[in-house]
């Protein structure tokens, strides 16, 4: 069964509202096996809600329709889906009286208008809201199924546990089999080259699928299988993973909803480490991330922002010699900044970061999204030199991110 979904309503066209429902929905038909292969929204207009609808009839199965079941005048999906069909909108008494009940176990007088959301397409089948007043249906038409939910997440995610999964699992056999996947994370290496290098394994093989995800800081690769039971599902990924880290190990760093930050508390924490930041550029991110996890205390000493010159010199005794003969931004004055920083925090570790991270401050010689990332580890110093491309935020994201991976390999082999 492959199926679509269809958001209604023109504030998702307009930007004012984010479409989480989508996101709900995908997981819910992946684990009962039924393929995902469009996505659409359109206004709040009964013409091209109808277009809609013929095109999703002539690819998929199953048409997942969210939103436009209110009771105002621009909620027209009721009215769509019964001209689209060729059927009567049809008073339903039984759930008329549910509406009135709603209303009237608060104490409110119904308005006139929700009397619309008790007509529904003649053959409907109600999904029954027990949060708000607008019911849902399940309609079947020309072998297409149209499942109509509202838009509110807290009325439709009922709807579609209680109701349409297992009308879809005992009328048609869905949950037979489930989709799985696994995203292996990697940071560090362009997407072209991850490209490259497992180009063969997402040409070859059909189950598991193989797909690329670039992200700002990181790259996911995903692996996706489709099977009888989550076993056979991990099963079938897991040989496909193993090539994927012969492959690519050196800059994977995690797996699902790992993140890198997490990674390296995890070996802080078992080696019993403490480490402090000096933050030029990146003003405190990378502090905030080495913060982020819970438990952070035990191995998070303190950090500076010495975002000035003359913080550099008189917060952490960075010599006013180096900056004036090769720059805050520069190799010798990160190296002085992580080795200060250590000095002072009394910690093992000290990360530094200092950079330009634009859109002004760059040169020929020192260009914007050049930065340098310090690691004193208990004395012994490495110096990394990056030229990062992107607007300010994405340089200092990526600077505070290779800062934490360079860290992370650091912290596997010592």
């Amino acid at each position: 069964m492959n199926a679509e979904i269809i958001t209604i309503g023109t504030e998702l066209l307009l930007g004012q509202i984010l479409d989480t429902n989508s996101l709900y929905l995908s997981k819910k038909l992946a684990e009962i096996g039924i393929n995902l292969y469009y996505k659409t929204s359109v206004g709040d207009n009964i013409t091209r809600i109808k277009e809609m609808l013929s095109i999703a009839a002539n690819r998929s199965d199953l048409i997942i329709v969210t939103g436009g079941l209110g009771p105002t005048v621009d909620d027209v999906t009721r009215d769509a889906v019964a001209e689209w069909t060729g059927r009567k909108l049809l008073l339903d008494n039984e759930l008329l009286h549910r509406i009135e009940q709603f209303f009237k176990n608060r104490n409110i007088k119904m308005p006139e208008n929700n009397k619309l959301q008790a007509y529904l397409p003649e053959g409907a089948l109600i999904l029954e809201n027990k949060v708000g007043t607008a019911p849902g249906f399940i309609l079947e038409h020309n072998s297409r199924i149209i499942a109509c939910v509202p838009g509110v997440p807290a009325e439709m995610k009922p709807m579609i546990e209680t109701g349409l999964i297992p009308y879809l699992i005992e009328k048609y056999g869905a949950g037979k089999f489930i989709i799985l996947s696994k995203r292996i994370k990697l940071t560090g290496i362009p997407e072209s080259l991850i490209d490259e290098k497992i180009k063969d394994i997402f040409i070859e093989s059909k189950n598991p699928t193989v797909a690329i995800l670039a992200h700002q800081t990181e790259i996911e690769i995903r692996l996706t299988a489709k099977a009888e039971n989550k076993e056979q599902a991990i099963s079938l990924i897991e040989k496909l993973k193993r090539e994927v880290y012969n492959r690519l190990s050196d800059n994977i760093f995690g797996e699902d909803d790992e993140t890198l930050e997490e990674k390296v508390a995890i070996l802080l924490k078992d080696k019993k480490l403490t480490i402090a930041t000096a933050e030029s550029c990146t003003a405190g991110l990378l502090s905030y991330r080495l913060t982020n996890i819970p438990g952070s205390s035990l191995y998070f000493l303190g950090g500076v922002n010495t975002y000035s010159n003359e913080s550099k010199i008189n917060l952490l005794g960075v010599s006013a010699e180096t900056i004036k003969r090769y720059g805050a931004v520069s190799e010798e004055c990160a190296r002085q900044m992580a080795q200060k920083c250590r000095e002072k925090f009394g910690s093992d570790i000290a990360i530094a970061i200092s950079g330009i991270a634009g859109p002004d401050g760059g040169t020929v010689e020192k260009p914007v999204g050049l930065v340098y990332i310090a690691i004193d580890f208990k004395g012994d110093i490495k110096i990394f030199k990056f030229n990062f491309g992107g607007l300010r935020d994405v340089v200092r994201a990526r600077a505070s991110q290779m800062a934490l991976f360079e860290l992370y390999k650091l912290l596997k082999t010592s």
